[in-house]
């Protein structure tokens, strides 16, 4: 094959692969699949908590289930089937990202990340949800305190007495 039969062949390639780049997907689906799947069969299970349902259980149908999506929507693609842009969708592509929302809110997910042991969970959630509602666009300085840390005390509450995860309390559970 010389170098000018090639070049249009390169082109049919990439323009079916433009056409078909819903398959990106496909692949992202069956790898995460793969790895869900891995990490559940690689799961050391104590013989204590072994029955009918143990741990590995919701990890190995989250795992199939992945597989199961990427297979389908492979062949959906190749037969010709395309995702369709949602009706209602309101995003001006030509207009350039808000990087400034976007360093806000990573700042406040890494802030959070840092205090979350030295200050406890209930501080460090409440600075989370006050932080993303600022980076948003929210400016009721009285109102978004108050909701931030009802929502931080609640969360903590639900999370720490109901569901039994441990989160660290910081020097505020003393007090409360």
């Amino acid at each position: 094959m010389t170098t000018t039969e090639a070049a249009p062949a390169a082109r049919g390639r990439r323009a079916w692969l433009r056409e078909h780049s819903e398959l990106g997907v496909c692949v992202m689906l069956l790898a995460l699949g793969a790895v869900v799947l891995t990490d559940a069969l690689t799961m050391d299970v104590a013989i204590a908590q072994r029955g009918p349902i143990g741990p590995r259980t919701v990890p190995i149908a989250v795992g199939c289930g992945l597989l199961l999506i990427s297979v389908l929507l492979a062949v959906d693609v190749l037969r010709g089937g395309r995702g369709e842009a949602e009706g209602g969708e309101d995003v001006d592509l030509s207009e350039p990202a808000d990087w400034r929302t976007v360093l806000l809110l990573a700042g406040v997910f890494l802030a959070t990340a840092a205090l979350i042991e030295p200050v406890g969970f209930p501080v460090a959630g409440a600075l989370l949800f006050w932080g993303a509602a600022y980076a948003l666009g929210s400016r009721a300085v009285h109102r978004d305190p108050l909701i931030a840390a009802g929502l931080s005390l609640a969360t903590y509450a639900v999370f720490n007495n109901l569901l039994g995860v441990p989160l660290p309390g910081g020097p505020l559970m003393g007090v409360l």
